[in-house]
């Protein structure tokens, strides 16, 4: 190993051999690309940087050595098709390996990746296409994605490049055969490469309601993603770290490149198109996984599996992020794995910016501590600090410009007035709600803009819900206000049953019992709606506004 992460990090420790502090650092001219795959790729050529499989028996390893040359290839042949520093490349890419040479040969030329997921519908594309100014698409052959590619790029006013992985097909140039026949990769001369000041990554967040933003990192932000992969998810340089993400969302980045390869640790990819819990858990167990980060939902969904089948002893650290977790969920997992789930907070915005490190004992519910990458308070309605107890938003202190932490966001971009009502007076307010206890663990509360006001009372939806999903019938489910003439807003539940479970007036009045039972009465919902499904975003998070809405129409 070389200890590259070393050259980023600075860190004191305590007594207890704990990190207490740790500051971050990063040259002006830093390139992950370079200065990390490709110093492994020459150091460390033999060293094994990723397993990928999938549900069709495929199965290989790829080396630090693979993805230097792999990436260089790939740098060599977008230079071909005419991309070079600035331009703005959309990647849907699902999980197929050659995401990462993609991601990495366009660092290299210091061009704008924009990872995308494969569910985007035409409309949706087009949308990205106009405000980003996407001159290149490259996309999976797998699914509808190309066709919805195809009908954006024919309403988009400009001429885009598409090119194709895995396949290719009429209009499309092949990104496999390109990167076989692509010239050797001359390095562009200095005055060509990026600084770590420019844009790296666009990426637009999935926001419960309105157009997505469009969130701009810059070439630092990979060295932000050290205690990410080091302190939470713990990951062993020798072993192999999964993180359940698609390609398209800044989850993947997280977990799937950057600072897991910082630390010289191997990626586990597993490119499925269906998500069966038996079938990953398999995958787990056959290739013996050390780390695993995933959603809450996917941990409810493993968790309905006989765990005693599948042999997980492999298994060092369990982190968890994405959404909200409830204590049900880490209850069940610590009963049958032995392993306390670790949870993170963060946003597209930013990088991981409260967990439960891997040294700190867990407490069921709470999202952990501030990382310590940016100061993180939480602030009231009068913008002071709030007292242990007292619930405030989330806010990180920092100003905008060349001296902001490294990870935070530049902006968003084409929009600064957006930017502006989100950044200011010396702080970037992130619009989720939480609370802080007297031993500093922060407990989440919701997004400002899903908060209930019942009876004089202010009631965030992920604290009821957490009871709600302890009912045994109860898979998912999602609360929301509706008006009531005495109460402001009365609560109501909207629940998607486990199989075996039948939707009856009954059950709903057991849920009401139940849930009343164990929280406090202005707490509990009056009303328990059935549904077959929840309202989601493209990447998985529940539109409460949509059943607020629908809830509306129908009256």
């Amino acid at each position: 190993m070389l200890n590259l992460h070393k050259e980023y990090i600075d860190e004191s420790y305590n007594s207890a051999g704990e990190v207490e502090n740790f500051r971050l650092h990063c040259p002006d001219d830093f390139n992950f690309a370079y200065d990390v795959i490709d110093r492994l790729g020459t150091q460390t050529p033999h060293r094994r940087a990723m397993r990928w499989t999938n549900d069709r028996g495929a199965k290989f390893d790829l080396t630090f050595r693979d993805f230097k040359d792999g990436s260089d290839k790939a740098a060599s042949y977008f230079r071909q098709m005419g991309i070079g520093k600035g331009d703005r490349v959309m990647l849907i890419m699902r999980r197929h390996y050659q995401f990462w040479f993609a991601i990495l040969g366009l660092h290299k030329l210091g061009a704008i990746a924009i990872p995308a997921t494969f569910q985007l519908r035409a409309s949706d594309v087009l949308y990205r296409l106009r405000t980003a100014g996407v001159s290149a698409v490259v996309c999976t052959a797998e699914g509808e994605a190309s066709d919805h590619v195809d009908d954006a790029i024919a309403q988009y006013e400009k001429p885009v490049q598409k090119i194709m992985v895995m396949d290719s097909k009429v209009g499309w140039h092949s990104f496999d055969l390109g990167l076989i026949t692509a010239p050797p990769f001359t390095k562009p001369a200095p005055a060509q490469l990026p600084t770590a000041d420019d844009t790296m990554l666009l990426y637009f967040t999935s926001g419960t309601e309105g157009n997505p933003k469009m969130v701009s990192h810059n070439f630092r932000y990979p060295i932000a993603h050290i205690p990410t992969a080091k302190y939470w998810q713990k990951v062993d340089p020798d072993g192999l770290h999964f993180t359940v993400s698609d390609s398209g969302w800044a989850k993947s980045v997280w977990g799937k490149i950057y600072g897991q390869w910082i630390m010289e640790a191997g990626l586990y990819v597993y490119d499925f198109n269906i998500f069966n819990p038996g079938r990953m858990l398999q995958h787990m167990a056959e290739d013996n996984i050390t780390t695993f980060c995933a959603p809450p939902t996917t941990f409810r969904y493993l968790l309905q599996e006989d765990l005693s089948t599948y042999n997980l002893t492999s298994l060092q650290n369990l982190t968890v992020a994405g959404e909200a977790l409830p204590a049900e969920v880490f209850n069940d997992c610590l009963r049958q794995t032995g392993l306390e789930l670790k949870e993170g907070f963060g946003q597209t915005e930013t990088v991981l910016s409260c967990a439960t490190y891997y040294w700190m004992k867990a407490k069921p519910g709470s999202m952990g501590k501030p990382t310590g990458t940016y100061p993180m308070v939480l602030l009231n309605n009068e913008g002071q600090e709030c007292a242990p107890g007292e619930p405030g938003e989330i806010c990180i202190r920092a100003d905008r410009g060349p001296d902001q932490p490294i990870g935070l966001y530049q902006g968003y971009t084409h929009a600064e007035e957006l930017t502006e009502s989100v950044w200011y007076d010396g702080y970037y307010h992130t619009h989720d709600e939480a609370m802080v206890d007297e031993d500093g663990y922060y407990w989440y509360i919701g997004r400002l803009d899903d908060m209930i006001k019942t009876s004089g009372f202010r009631v965030g939806p992920f604290e009821v819900e957490s009871v709600v999903l302890g009912h045994p019938a109860v898979l998912e489910c999602a609360v929301t206000g509706v008006p009531d003439e005495h109460r402001g807003q009365a609560i109501k539940v909207t629940v998607v049953l486990r199989p075996g479970f039948e939707a009856t007036r009954q059950l709903a009045i057991d849920i009401r019992k139940y849930t009343r039972s164990r929280i406090s009465a202005y707490k509990s919902p009056r009303f328990v709606e059935f549904a077959t499904e929840l309202p989601k975003t493209v990447s998985g998070k529940v539109r409460r506004a949509k059943i607020r809405a629908d809830e509306a129409a129908a009256e």
